[in-house]
């Protein structure tokens, strides 16, 4: 979403770390440029102003034009700007004390509203970002819409959560009041309540939402809006914060090819903080608003802090154990990386990866559209098309099996080969790992001072040394945070 915008910002900020000083007349420059990159993002006007007299103010003083190195303090004054443009920190749901707590979704039409609704009690009823598992009811107030209720109704059976009920004939206030007597009377922690929405905003829509309120009393209020329809979207979170008392905002297809203005203008334009971030159309497809993770993404740095909790969130605890289990004995077999490759899907993919990686902006790049994840589904489709002895003894790969995988799996020997490299280098790594004692001796290792940075050296060399020391960290069964050895002479051939 913000990919024209961190190009942007990433060249103006590369041209200032290039230089070993500046001065006040190469910051306002820079700054000039900064503020045309948001305003063509459609960043509201009085936001991109106040953003670039504030960051503007703080760079040209002489802490910064003095500094030894004066286009690193540039870009975190601008990171720190960012952070507190887009709210500051992380705002999380307000569950209150007694359940049940009142969830209500209000926003307009074809905003996504319903398909948030399920998405939110999915991960409100899993446990998911930190919190216990709730018990979850789900009802749909909306009567206009053609098939609302039942459309709601299937998302439950689907995210497996409780819906209510449905009555033909019975207005949204009615269906209100249901609702609450039958959380109560249930048990239930958690009642969302998806009303319905209009084409545009109306006094008659107002007046319902307002009803509504009176009736549940909602802890939270949350409107649902979509970031691709950029400052309408902002005017829209306007015009609902005047006559409803909304706690938050739900921004959808934050994973689409809009400039990002709706994101970075809410928060100053509203007051309302952006609580979640639809990503995807799978349920599992929304992820709190972190406001310094956001602009760490949007700046280039990386984000190894979710990139860690998709890795928790996708690891199954059995393949962990079985794979520790594996590595302790210095085996890494086909099945193994065929694992690997399904983690790496269940994460989001090469380029979902790449964008949270520091220093990785130009490989996520080079993965834009889509097409190096169809990489992971052809080396997937290799491995399958092995037979079971072929994936647990690779070297069983003479030239004629070859021939018949890359028929199976409608790729090229070439593609196999490169496979089988990648597999052997990888399988090589955790034979190293081995000798270091396995996952025992590499947790010495950190005790004694090596740091990540120490295993990436013993495992594969100073290149994977320094990027694992720099993230301070990596992904499970990869290695750090390099992509696993092999892949970029996938990448280099799609280009």
């Amino acid at each position: 979403m913000f990919d024209s915008l961190s190009d942007r910002l990433g060249g103006v900020f590369d041209r200032l770390r290039g230089r070993g000083a500046l001065t006040e007349a190469d910051v306002r420059g820079a700054m000039r440029e900064v503020r045309i990159a948001l305003l063509e993002a459609d960043v509201a006007l009085p936001v991109a102003r106040d953003f670039v007299d504030k960051v503007t103010e703080q760079a040209v003083g002489q802490n910064v034009l003095r500094s030894v190195t004066p286009g690193q303090q540039v870009v975190k004054i601008v990171n720190d700007a960012l952070t507190d443009m887009l709210g500051g920190g992380e705002v999380g749901l307000d569950l209150g004390v007694t359940p049940p707590a009142v969830i209500m979704m209000v926003g307009l039409q074809g905003s996504g509203k319903t398909t948030t609704t399920a998405k939110l009690a999915k991960r409100l009823s899993k446990g998911q970002g930190g919190r216990e598992a709730k018990k979850v009811l789900m009802a749909s107030l909306d009567v206009n819409r053609p098939a609302a209720q039942e459309q709601l109704a299937t998302l439950g059976k689907q995210v497996e959560v409780a819906t209510l009920p449905i009555v033909a004939g019975q207005r949204p206030v009615e269906i209100a009041k249901r609702a609450m007597q039958a959380a109560k009377l249930q048990g239930y922690d958690v009642l969302m309540l998806d009303t319905a929405g209009r084409l545009h905003v109306d006094q008659a829509l107002m007046d319902e939402m307002k009803a509504i309120a009176d009736i549940a009393t909602p802890h939270e209020i949350l409107l649902v809006v979509d970031s691709l329809t950029g400052q309408d979207a902002v005017n829209v979170a306007q015009n609902f914060s005047e006559q409803v008392p909304l706690t938050g905002v739900v921004l959808t297809r934050m994973d689409g090819d809009a400039r990002g203005g709706a994101a970075l203008s809410m928060r100053a334009v509203t007051g309302k903080p952006i609580k979640f971030a639809g990503t995807g159309e799978k349920m599992d497809a929304i992820e709190a608003f972190h406001p310094g993770r956001v602009a760490g993404r949007i700046l280039g740095m990386g984000d190894v802090v979710s990139l860690v909790e998709k890795a928790a969130e996708a690891i199954q605890a059995e393949d962990a154990e079985r794979m520790a289990q594996r590595l302790a004995k210095g085996q890494f077999d086909m099945n193994d990386l065929r694992g690997q490759l399904a983690q790496m899907q269940r994460m989001g993919g090469l380029g979902a990866l790449a964008g949270m990686m520091p220093g990785m902006k130009k490989a996520q790049a080079a993965m834009a559209g889509g097409s190096h994840d169809k990489t992971l589904v052809h080396m997937d489709a290799m491995i399958a098309s092995m037979t079971p002895k072929e994936r647990a003894k690779p070297e069983l790969l003479n030239a004629k099996r070859k021939i018949r995988i890359a028929k199976g799996s409608g790729t090229t020997v070439q593609d196999v080969n490169k496979l089988l490299k990648m597999h052997q280098e990888m399988a090589g790594a955790m034979k190293k790992l081995k000798k270091m004692g396995g996952i025992k001796g590499m947790m010495a290792m950190l005790g004694k001072g090596g740091g990540m940075g120490g295993i990436g050296n013993a495992l594969g060399g100073p290149d994977l040394g320094e990027m694992m020391g720099k993230a301070g960290g990596g992904l499970p069964g990869l290695g750090g945070p390099k992509l696993p050895p092999g892949f970029e002479n996938f990448i280099n051939k799609k280009k």
